[in-house]
């Protein structure tokens, strides 16, 4: 005579595939469907392209943002490197960080070397960490560790590269650094990540659709 009862090992194995999909559906709550595939899909290579393309006309649009400091400029390609890499991992952080600003390496190209630099240790720091901690909490962490390592580029790259091209001594940079050059990209990155951290999940649901 045919059974048609659950026998013991249909109950656990109905018990754990509960389980299983309860713990997929906790950890894809702030991932994209996109980034998770781990291929170059046309879709992810054709979003990718779109990253750049918006960071590249972001970094072409320029404003100050402290008073007697003209000459630095803030723009919004920083925001959009670190959505890229909350989306799409570490890699697209630096691709979006590094192609954005080919166009200003025919332009200046000690100013965007310097700008490249910023953008990557703004940038891929934050999305490593993410990748590790897909929660808001992570969000916040990377933010803030990219934002360390952003200071130390910036401080950096003004240290070596500026007596280059502004016939300026490193003497006269080092001057500069508290009063004007620290101030300016603390700000620079903060807004950068007050954004990124308000904009992130709703730019990663929409990816995932």
């Amino acid at each position: 005579m045919k059974e048609t009862g659950l026998t013991m090992s249909d109950i656990s194995d109905t018990q754990n595939s509960s389980d299983s999909h309860s713990r997929d559906k906790t950890q894809s709550s702030h991932s994209t469907g996109v980034a998770d595939q781990g291929r170059w899909s046309t879709q992810r290579i054709a979003v990718y392209a779109l990253f750049v393309a918006l960071a590249m006309v972001a970094s072409f649009i320029e404003f100050p943002i402290m008073p007697g400091t003209p000459w630095l400029k803030y723009d919004l390609s920083g925001i959009i490197c670190l959505v890229a890499g909350f989306a799409f991992g570490p890699m697209a952080a630096f691709i979006v960080s590094v192609l954005s600003w080919i166009p200003h390496l025919f332009m200046n190209p000690w100013g965007a070397i310097m700008s490249i630099a910023v953008s990557v240790f703004l940038s891929v720091p934050a999305a490593m960490v993410y990748k590790r901690m897909r929660t808001r909490v992570g969000a916040l962490v990377g933010i803030l560790v990219g934002i360390v390592f952003g200071l130390i580029a910036a401080i950096g790259g003004n240290l070596l590269i500026t007596p280059i091209y502004a016939h300026m001594t490193t003497a006269q940079v080092l001057k500069m650094v508290v009063p004007v050059l620290l101030p300016f990209n603390l700000i620079k990155f903060a807004i950068h990540g007050v954004v990124t951290f308000i904009i992130y999940k709703p730019i990663s649901n929409l990816l995932n659709r």
